[in-house]
């Protein structure tokens, strides 16, 4: 579709135009008086031709342009293959949700003992939440190295390519 001035600007065109103005007004290319006046004009104009008039003598900017360079983060930790530190079932992760478990027993058998004994409350907090948790750290390397009891050489989501890949037959 080729550009034509005279289509009806959206207000998504008028917004997009008034941060392109309050990012020249902050660089120093446009005066607060001029900024003043050009918004105003945006916020009135009918069309796209009216809108880029406005912009005409200035340079085009990027409002989404990526970050600058020295803005960066230093590099995560490179994983190694074999679950290195911080991987699977030794993550901080894991450490913290087995220590919170921990803590929230812990409170729980205070609180009973505090209370005079008598029934074993606490159990039914410790249990069933240890027991999904234990049985998640269990299986959490299986799920994040991408296999789940396929035969070796298989991964999740690929087929075998022919009948000498399928465990229990034999090749040709």
């Amino acid at each position: 579709m080729a550009y034509d001035p005279n289509i009806r600007a959206s207000d998504a065109d008028r917004d997009r135009t008034a941060s392109l103005l309050r990012e020249h007004l902050t660089a120093g290319r446009l005066t607060p008086e001029e900024f003043s006046e050009r918004l105003d004009k945006v916020f009135a104009a009918r069309t796209v031709g009216e809108i880029d008039a406005l912009l005409k003598d200035l340079p085009s900017i990027d409002l989404y342009r990526l970050p600058d360079a020295a803005l960066t983060r230093t590099p995560r930790q490179q994983q190694r293959p074999g679950g290195g530190r911080g991987s699977g079932r030794h993550s901080g992760a894991w450490r913290s949700a087995w220590g919170v478990w921990f803590t929230v027993v812990l409170v729980c058998f205070v609180v009973w003992g505090l209370g005079g004994g008598g029934y074993l409350w606490p159990l039914w907090v410790a249990g069933p939440w240890g027991a999904v948790l234990a049985g998640g750290w269990v299986t959490s390397n299986a799920f994040r190295s991408g296999h789940r009891g396929l035969p070796d050489g298989h991964r999740q989501g690929q087929l075998p390519r022919g009948d000498d890949d399928l465990p229990g037959r034999p090749g040709r």
